[in-house]
């Protein structure tokens, strides 16, 4: 793990495993202290993103996204039709899964959604560019640290066909500030009594506070005669902590938010991401 690393994850990992091996925070030291393990111990890498089989096991948090509206829909006499659904976009694994599973329901579409800050939102400039073109390397210290990565080689292939983001499979990104993800975890917070991460509240952010999102949706309705639309957002994970709540919401010291944000390392030093994807 990166020495900068949220002190809850790697907590949380070492519940699992007390076999935590550190590394330096850019591409080129996790790569070489990846390899010096596989080397020593003869492990299998199991990328966290961008292989055919992460994306398809991410994929199924859609199917039961449906299948969990579908029976909340007919439970209240409604005749389910979901419209859109939104995912967070950091390696693309999520979201690449996501438009697999909806790619023969025409009925919804599928929405990316990016931190903006300090071009976190490398997937949104590299799909919509024209041509699309596949942004490689990340440098951003986000809240939304599990979208921190660049958009994987497997999930760009699956959204794009080279020259083009594919017909039928992702309709949009769009990206948020750090303000407004703050925004929407609070209102999860406080109103669903749900405790997300920031990079969970991401999508929310974008339905809450993005205009361009607003509008697109306001135009689909105009053009389907429609009045209200049913959507669903993914909310991808809960690493977090009391300590990092507070230190992003209450009052802390300087010091003790910033680590708890992970934007300092064990180490006491504050270096951004550099993650090659």
């Amino acid at each position: 793990m990166p020495t900068i690393s949220t002190s809850s994850k790697i907590a949380g990992t070492r519940l699992y495993t007390p076999h935590v091996i550190f590394s330096g925070s850019t591409s080129t030291e996790r790569e070489a202290k990846l390899a010096e393990v596989v080397a020593e111990t003869n492990a299998i890498f199991v990328p966290p993103y961008d292989h055919p089989d992460i994306t398809l096991g991410q994929g199924t948090a859609a199917f039961e996204m449906e299948g969990q509206y579908e029976a909340a829909a007919k439970a209240e006499g409604r005749v389910p039709r979901l419209r859109a659904v939104l995912t967070p976009c950091g390696g693309g694994g999520l979201l690449s899964g996501t438009v697999t599973y909806f790619s023969d329901k025409p009925d919804t579409y599928v929405i990316g959604t990016e931190p903006s800050f300090q071009g976190g939102n490398d997937a949104q400039r590299g799909l919509m560019a024209n041509p699309p073109k596949r942004i490689e390397v990340v440098k951003t210290l986000t809240i939304a640290d599990g979208l921190r990565t660049p958009l994987g080689k497997v999930p760009w292939g699956v959204l794009t066909n080279g020259s083009e983001v594919k017909p039928k499979f992702l309709e949009g990104m769009y990206s948020v500030t750090e303000e407004e993800i703050k925004g929407a975890m609070r209102l999860v917070l406080e109103r669903l009594k749900v405790v997300i991460e920031p990079s969970a509240a991401v999508p929310l952010a974008v339905v809450l506070y993005d205009r361009d999102f607003r509008k697109w949706v306001l135009e689909k309705q105009k053009e389907g005669g429609e009045d209200v639309w049913d959507i669903g957002v993914v909310f991808s994970g809960g690493n977090t902590t009391m300590e990092a709540i507070v230190a992003m919401f209450g009052q802390a010291s300087e010091e003790k938010m910033e680590r708890e944000m992970a934007k300092v390392g064990l180490d006491g030093k504050r270096v951004a991401e550099n993650i090659a994807g």
